[in-house]
């Protein structure tokens, strides 16, 4: 099946509806990975993306890929904030994935407005993006985020050429305004986590719900060929089915009251935890199989899951009603081990 193709907002970027995201190819061996990329490659996707912060996702993608950079478009992400690192994140992803220039390289996970504006300001990573993409090394900018609110004031800046935000059955919020708003501003939109990082069980469903909802280009996570497949049956963009829309809506229903959607409103915790990044990772182990990684980010966090006291300030803040000290605690018995 020939996948329909979409012009990325005012970039030049004409890829498949249909993408790759590189996040779960970590927890494959480079052949497996490689086999995985070259049968997406063959089924006609051309819009892959990676990050910096997702181990060796970059290498193994240039590792696959280098020989028919001619025919697809990459992207990659960095979590620098100042002009210094950001340089520093470009000039590896270019050894990494074996390249002499990036389609579109990203501001990654902004989701404060602090954030934001540091990026923005006088030394922020904006500069050492903007100076790349005069010097060749990258073509077009964009910001990735899980804030509405911080995506919506980033928009207002004209300064991004694309949004890469979660949108799906679940997520369904960003459909509301900042997706509309960035259509009428020409503004490229990238959708990550199409199928909830793995809470919605049917490929083709949670992608055709996303790529008639808003989305330009969805990028679903890959381990398997089998996943590429059904993936790419989205690609026609025929809509989803009276079927497709039922199994969603009985899925999203399931997972209302669990799914955290990492909008912030939890926070400040009383004792310091950072509740949506620690129930990411409990996800990453969860839905994606990542558990290494997982354990492995939260090693860095100073006060981890069991570091919760059940103490209620946030059942009061949470807008979804979800039950976070009951999942604070799960995770805990599922991650800490030490």
């Amino acid at each position: 099946m020939a996948m329909k193709r979409r012009i990325l907002g005012r970039t030049d970027i004409e890829a498949a509806a249909v993408g790759f995201g590189g996040i779960p190819i970590q927890g494959l061996t480079a052949g497996e990975a490689e086999r995985v990329l070259l049968h997406a490659a063959d089924c006609g996707i051309d819009f892959f993306d990676s990050a910096r912060g997702y181990t060796d996702s970059e290498e193994k993608i240039g590792r696959a890929l280098a020989a028919r950079r001619d025919t697809i478009f990459l992207s990659s992400k960095a979590l620098s904030r100042d002009s210094d690192g950001m340089r520093k994140e470009i000039e590896t992803s270019l050894r990494n994935l074996r390249t002499g220039m990036i389609d579109l390289y990203q501001c990654h996970s902004v989701d404060s407005i602090d954030q934001l504006e540091r990026i923005l300001g006088p030394g922020g990573a904006w500069e050492a993006l903007a100076v790349a993409r005069e010097e060749g090394f990258v073509r077009w900018i964009g910001l990735t985020s899980h804030s509405r609110e911080v995506t919506a004031a980033a928009l207002r800046t004209g300064r991004f050429d694309t949004i890469q935000v979660p949108f799906n059955a679940i997520e369904t919020e960003w459909g509301q305004a900042v997706l509309p708003a960035a259509h009428d501003a020409r503004i490229g939109t990238i959708g990550m986590k199409p199928l909830a990082g793995g809470a919605l069980s049917s490929g083709e469903a949670a992608l055709r719900f996303a790529l008639a909802g808003g989305i330009d280009i969805a990028i679903p996570g890959m381990d398997a060929i089998e996943q590429v497949t059904e993936n790419i049956r989205a690609g026609d963009l025929a809509g989803p089915t009276d079927e497709h829309t039922a199994l969603l809506d009985g899925e999203r229903e399931a997972w209302g009251g669990l799914f955290c959607r990492r909008c912030r409103y939890c926070l400040p915790c009383p004792e310091g935890l950072n509740i949506p990044f620690l129930l990411l990772l409990e996800g990453y182990h969860s839905r994606y199989g990542l558990t290494e990684w997982a354990v492995a980010r939260l090693s860095t966090q100073e006060k981890r899951f069991s570091a919760c006291t059940a103490c209620g300030a946030c059942l009061e803040r949470c807008p979804y009603h979800l039950p976070i000290p009951d999942l604070m605690k799960r995770a805990a018995r599922l991650l800490e081990h030490d």
